[in-house]
């Protein structure tokens, strides 16, 4: 067993111990302890564990086999195991707004079990192949595995009844952990673990508190779909590898908390984006177009695009209980914007091919690849592609229609309007090229869900 290996399953080995949070439950309802358990017993009785294994890091442990064993780099130097006590002070955070704030039990456990097991299963594999890809597919299998077996048994200990609806919850919840831990770490450096953590509990705290309707079955689909995708898109390298983990975390949140039909439309773009982005690639390139990176969108694009699809399928999920909103104004929204994000790739990407670009502002001829610069080429091909999402979305959804669709394309085009407008007044001196898309693609989900009240009956 290698060093790494061995100093990731001490990690986890110390992960692990978040299980005395559940087990709490049982200790207080002994009868001889049950008269005198207080809120703050149970905070120090959760807390101290953790706490005390960062104090020995920083204070007691400094050589020896302990020390050998949990280091990191950078901890020799110092002479502290920082990277320990960085990882414990982060458990005891998220055990605090377990028992006092109202964090899942289950969340939290699996939050703990999913990066420090997670990180054993990249180990392992990093251990045997210089494939990255692999190794990262070693932390999410082991992560959400660890992940979901944590949380059951956390659950079993507070009493809750493993139904099959929970169990599925439980399993969604642990595929999170795993891709999101995956992607966080893909993009940050290992002394980064008390974050990755830290965001990992939070956002499985939001997922926890929607009131998801799922079935394992649906959760085992989601993820062999998305993960088969993301591969094609990697090996296609029409993604990075943070780019391909945030497609497919995006693509399992889509069919958990949507469904099959909203993913539709999220995998027409990033399957057609990627494929325009890669279209005449080398012609991009001497035209000083072409996108960084070989065309292999990073997480950042990603997002840039996605961000408020991703906002709508959540709200969605929590509407009408948590929010009010009608879902049906939500699913405007997540279209209008998918669709603009499809108009303004198909856009840059065919209309950047033709010559003699006008600045949107003043339509004075401009050089290709100036911000704001538009073809008519450009825009025909936006108009298809804000169509394509628009035509998706009115086949497979009855409360769409063709009223629906066209609103939904007349939302996708001002998007793409928006984009170059902004492209021409502010990108490079308020905001970057990713936050124009981000924008853009609000902008594109409020006039969709705008025009949807106006005309649509819903």
């Amino acid at each position: 067993m290698t060093s790494t290996v061995r100093r990731a399953a001490a990690f986890a080995f110390v992960g692990s111990l978040s299980l005395v949070v559940p087990a709490l439950s049982v200790v207080r309802s002994l009868p001889a302890v049950a008269p005198v358990w207080t809120a703050a017993t149970e905070t120090v009785a959760a807390t101290a564990p953790f706490v005390l294994i960062a104090v020995l890091a920083l204070t007691v442990i400094d050589e020896g086999l302990l020390f050998d064993l949990f280091e990191r780099p950078g901890d020799r130097q110092e002479g502290k195991l920082y990277g320990l006590a960085g990882f414990a002070l982060a458990v005891a955070g998220l055990a605090l707004l377990s028992v006092q704030f109202g964090l899942p039990v289950w969340a939290f456990v699996g939050s703990v079990f999913a990066l420090s097991w997670g990180n054993v299963g990249e180990r392992a594999v990093d251990a045997v192949t210089d494939e990255r890809v692999v190794a990262t597919s070693g932390f999410v299998a082991a992560g959400f595995l660890a992940a979901t077996l944590g949380s059951a048994v956390a659950a079993t200990l507070v009493g809750r009844t493993l139904t099959g609806e929970f169990v599925a919850l439980l399993a969604f919840l642990g595929a999170s952990a795993g891709l999101l831990g995956a992607l966080l770490r893909s993009v940050l450096f290992e002394r980064d673990d008390p974050l990755v953590l830290l965001s990992i509990g939070i956002v499985l705290w939001l997922f926890a508190d929607l009131p998801i309707d799922t079935t394992a079955t649906r959760v085992a689909v989601a993820l062999g779909v998305t993960a088969g995708l993301g591969y094609v898109s990697y090996a296609l390298d029409t993604a990075s590898l943070p780019g391909m983990l945030t497609g497919v975390f995006l693509g399992l949140l889509t069919i958990v908390l949507g469904d099959f039909r909203w993913f539709a439309m999220l995998i027409t773009f990033f399957g057609l984006g990627g494929l325009s982005t890669k279209f005449h690639y080398d012609e991009k390139l001497d035209r000083g177009i072409a996108e960084e990176n070989e065309g292999a969108r990073g997480s950042g694009n990603v997002l840039a695009n996605s961000l408020v699809a991703l906002v709508a399928v959540l709200a969605a999920a929590a509407s009408p209980s948590h929010t009010g909103v009608d879902p049906v104004l939500l699913l405007f929204a997540f279209s209008g914007s998918v669709s603009a994000a499809m108009s303004d790739t198909f856009s840059s990407e065919f209309g950047g091919l033709y010559d003699n670009p006008r600045l949107i502002t003043t339509l004075e001829r401009v050089e290709p690849g100036t911000d704001g610069g538009v073809t008519w080429q450009g825009g025909v091909a936006g108009a298809v592609g804000a169509a394509l999402i628009a035509g998706i979305a009115a086949g497979l959804f009855g409360r769409v229609g063709l009223v629906g669709g066209a609103v939904i394309m007349a939302a996708g085009v001002a998007g793409m309007l928006v984009d170059s407008l902004f492209g021409a007044t502010i990108e490079g001196q308020w905001v970057g090229n990713q936050g124009v898309n981000f924008l853009a693609t609000l902008a594109a989900a409020v006039v969709a869900a705008a025009l949807a009240i106006a005309v649509v009956p819903l």
